[in-house]
């Protein structure tokens, strides 16, 4: 796998609370350089980056991020300003405390009504696995495929812990043919990132790109 294959593959990420717009302007500079999938940033910068690089560059941004519990209305308030400033991509969190207490059902709505806000720009739904049990991942494969989402992630980057294959794999089994998989915390080298694609994610969320540029830039090996 080449690395310009795996960069096209690559949400180039920086969610950092101390990033500035300077760390931004940089980010979004090399996600063009490179040629990633987009850059995901918070949602104060969205309608920055969208006036400084134009339609030239993927923007996606995070929503109910990281935690996810908070109500469904500020969650519908962030995804659509976040359409309005120019972000063509929505990572969002579910409410983690609803898995925890049974509220499967409330859960699919919340995501129902962000598909929804979203207005046709791609939604994908972190799951956060580190908290979740085998079957609570089977639930929400089932909830994220019929509730219209375009992606099911792993992780915010911000818990206990990220990405597994072994989820991945898990993700594979269950989700509809029309979802994707997206995997993201703790994703650091290239040889994770090829392992992450060929257990079947096409997408990566990593704050790492840059490693690849270490190894000869897109056309290296």
């Amino acid at each position: 796998m080449t690395n310009a294959e795996i960069l096209a593959c690559i949400d180039h990420t920086l969610l950092k609370p101390v990033a500035g717009w300077q760390d931004i302007l940089k980010l979004c500079g090399e996600a063009l350089d490179w040629h990633t999938a987009s850059v995901c940033i918070p949602p104060c910068y969205v309608k920055a980056a969208q006036d400084e690089f134009g339609g030239g560059l993927t923007i996606c941004t995070v929503v109910g991020f990281p935690l996810g519990y908070s109500i469904a209305a500020a969650k519908i308030l962030e995804t659509e300003r976040a359409v309005l400033s120019g972000a063509a991509e929505i990572d969002m969190v579910i409410n983690i405390a609803d898995v925890k207490s049974g509220h499967f059902d409330w859960v699919e709505e919340e995501i129902r009504l962000l598909r929804k806000a979203a207005a046709g720009r791609i939604l994908k739904v972190i799951v956060e696995t580190c908290y979740l049990t085998a079957d609570e991942k089977i639930r929400l494969c089932e909830i994220v495929t019929r509730s219209g989402a375009d992606y099911i992630k792993t992780s915010t980057g911000f818990g206990s812990a990220g990405a597994a294959p072994e989820d991945i794999r898990l993700f594979k089994a269950h989700i509809g043919p029309e979802v994707k998989i997206k995997a993201a915390g703790g994703i650091k080298t290239r040889e994770q990132m090829v392992a992450f694609i060929e257990a079947g994610a096409s997408r990566i969320g990593t704050s790492s790109a840059a490693v690849l540029a270490a190894r000869g830039g897109p056309e290296g090996p």
